[in-house]
């Protein structure tokens, strides 16, 4: 069994401001993790500076923080913040994020995305030690942290694809990814190698309710798997014929026939899901396949509150 068990705050559903009591519970019940992300609900930094003075023996993540969305010299300032808010407890976990979010939501040109990751990487690692950097393919001159951290955080890519796995292998502190099958990891781990870090977040419902699951987790698939970087990423693992209807029906715009269109064992394969034991169960044969690091995503659902779940999915339920 993994000596990691994370979970992905804030966890939906439940206010920040109420996740003190989820937080402070989570050492006692085997946790040893939280990751937060960011896509369009809370920022990446703020949940970890909260679970910082909540949870303090947790090591915090960010999984992920865009390349794109702020400058190189806010993201170095942001990241010394929270280590040192938390030496020797904090992973920056960085990428570069999609088209959607990037270009749809931000504005932002998403252009050259494996170059604008190992770039921002390599400018990290200078700039957190406190060295004054300039950066001509970031456009930056001169920049020096005011106050750079006591210990450096590790620094870890998001990588869906053999370019950006290979990277993380020659130059970060390992890989997080994301929505995969056990038998995907070793998929992975053939490009990573094994002795990196391998970070996934994993969408756990902990119900009995195998149809309620699968409705939910195909809204789920059918909005990230329509979105070219994941598309293109379950191309390669080999699930691309599967998707390929459902793929289809979304780009004519039949949303309906989309969601209709994914297999049960896509989503079997992808949503998490069975009573908390099973859950638990399956979990564990992501870690038996290569996964250092499991981080929860409680999916609502389930017919249990947040902390209800947490407790019922925690390493030390069973």
């Amino acid at each position: 069994m993994t000596a990691r068990w994370g979970l992905t705050v804030p966890m939906t559903g439940v206010p920040l401001a109420e996740h003190r009591q989820i937080v402070t519970e989570l050492t006692d019940l085997g946790y040893t993790d939280v990751w937060s992300a960011e896509t369009n609900g809370a920022d990446g930094f703020t949940p970890l500076a909260l679970s910082s003075q909540w949870g303090p023996d947790l090591r915090l993540g960010t999984a992920i923080v865009p390349v794109y969305t702020r400058g190189p010299a806010l993201l170095a300032q942001q990241a010394a913040t929270l280590a040192s808010l938390a030496p020797g407890r904090f992973v920056l976990g960085i990428g570069s994020s999609s088209d959607t979010i990037v270009q749809r939501w931000n504005g932002i040109p998403f252009t050259e995305p494996y170059q604008r990751v190992r770039d921002t990487l390599r400018f990290l690692r200078k700039a957190l030690t406190g060295e004054k950097v300039s950066d001509e393919a970031l456009g930056v001159q001169g920049f020096k942290l005011d106050a750079p951290p006591p210990q450096q955080p590790p620094i870890v890519l998001a990588a869906l694809r053999p370019g950006m796995l290979r990277l993380a292998a020659r130059e970060a502190d390992g890989a997080i990814t994301n929505w995969l099958a056990p038998h995907d990891v070793r998929t992975v781990r053939g490009v990573l190698g094994e002795e990196p870090e391998l970070l996934a977040r994993l969408f756990v419902c902990p119900t009995d309710d195998a149809e309620k699951a699968r409705a939910t987790g195909r809204w789920m698939i059918a909005a990230y798997m329509n979105v070219p970087v994941y598309r293109a990423f379950h191309q390669w693992l080999g699930r691309g014929d599967a998707l390929k209807p459902m793929n289809d029906a979304w780009d004519a715009g039949d949303r309906k026939a989309a969601l209709e269109a994914i297999p049960d064992e896509v989503v079997d394969d992808l949503i998490v899901h069975g009573s908390p034991a099973a859950c638990r169960d399956r979990i564990r044969q992501y870690v038996e396949a290569g996964l250092t690091t499991p981080i929860l995503a409680v999916v609502p659902g389930s017919g249990m509150s947040p902390l209800e779940a947490v407790r019922a999915l925690a390493p030390s339920a069973g």
